[in-house]
């Protein structure tokens, strides 16, 4: 049965997950008293559930395991779907809820938001349940797509480590145990076990950009592009990534100086010091900073590249002095150090806070910043 993803690196039957890579492949539960499992219905979280049950029963001691389903209410088999999953997870003995994403949905943006949606129901259904972590059935397929994804709108090297394998979120640990496993193989399982599972329409919809990507994917991977090296590309870049938030965590304990009093919430660095870092240290220091400032959301990449060309370029300047804002932050230079903190409110007639949160026009003279 087709499913899409990404074409075998070689020719073949495609096995099935086998008991023996199961210790292997679940090694990262083994952490946790109670985990909840992300079910939609589909191949990959099906053959998580089957897979992860059957990991347990032969195990002494081990996690709990619970599962959820996240019905959208976008399609009509949506309900259908979710119930049979509930009943697998009876079969299995692993308790289940479904959780219904309720109110409006948007008119734009409808998978962003859908996403969205489902990561804060499953991560109150996990505090509830008192689970540690989320267990999530992204593949190897699902990590290259992420890095094309990413790629296509310009992400830089964090970006392109793609999905992680024991991220973070809502104070949770998020549970990857597929990244290097291909969906081909757990539909080969699901066959093997006389599992049936559900196939989201939505995933070939050419009106969204992963479906688009993942019709691609066979030419891609006639020239050399395939799931495996792409999947390979973003384990290299996270070993990069690590490296360089060791680097800034290294530069910021060495950079930082007390704020002054009254300016709790300010981070000060020595802009000597910041001068002669590696632009890319430079940078994810200046990337930091405004992080704990900002007030309008996260910070675009290519806008915080500007913002760090002008202050080096500002740097170089007799004076020293800067002033910009950047998602509701304001970072100065002045007395030899770099200010980082909340912008102050908006002025109408201001030209160094624009309605967006967009950099300023311009580095002040050498009257230095408005109070």
């Amino acid at each position: 049965m087709a499913t899409g993803g990404f074409p075998a690196a070689s020719s073949g039957a495609t096995p099935p997950v086998e008991d023996s890579a199961l210790d292997a492949l679940f090694a990262s539960f083994a952490h946790h008293p109670r985990i909840l499992i992300a079910v939609s219905g589909g191949p990959d979280s099906t053959a998580l559930l089957h897979l992860a049950r059957r990991w347990r029963a032969e195990r002494e001691t081990g996690p709990d395991l619970v599962a959820a389903t996240v019905d959208h209410g976008l399609r009509a088999d949506a309900a259908r779907e979710a119930a049979d999953v509930a009943v697998l997870a009876a079969r299995l003995g692993v308790p289940h809820r479904i959780l219904v994403w309720q109110g409006a949905k948007p008119a734009h943006g409808i998978q962003e938001a859908a996403r969205e949606a489902r990561y804060g129901l499953l991560a109150a259904a996990a505090h509830e349940a008192g689970a540690t972590a989320i267990a999530l059935a992204h593949t190897r397929d699902d990590q290259a797509e992420t890095v094309l994804f990413r790629l296509a709108r310009g992400s830089g090297l964090s970006g392109l480590a793609g999905m992680r394998g024991d991220a973070v979120r809502h104070g949770l640990v998020l549970l990857r145990p597929f990244l290097e496993v291909p969906k081909a193989q757990l539909v080969a399982t699901l066959e093997a076990a006389g599992l049936a599972f559900a196939c989201d329409p939505a995933n070939l919809d050419p009106r969204f950009a992963r479906p688009r990507l993942r019709a691609m994917a066979q030419a891609l991977a006639g020239e050399g592009l395939d799931a495996r090296r792409l999947a390979t590309l973003a384990r290299r870049a996270a070993r990069a990534d690590q490296a360089l938030e060791a680097a800034t965590d290294a530069a910021e304990a060495t950079l930082h100086r007390s704020a002054p009093e009254g300016a709790e919430g300010t981070s000060v660095l020595d802009a000597a010091a910041f001068a002669t870092l590696p632009d890319e240290i430079g940078l994810r220091l200046l990337a930091r900073a405004i992080g704990r400032a900002a007030t309008e959301g996260p910070v675009e990449l290519a806008k915080l590249e500007a913002l760090f060309d002008a202050l080096k370029e500002a740097m170089g300047a007799p004076s020293a002095l800067f002033r910009r804002t950047l998602a509701g932050a304001q970072v100065s230079l002045r007395r030899g150090a770099l200010h980082v903190s909340a912008a102050p409110p908006r002025r109408d007639d201001g030209p160094v806070a624009s309605n967006s949160g967009r950099l300023g026009p311009r580095v002040l003279g050498k009257k230095g910043p408005r109070s």
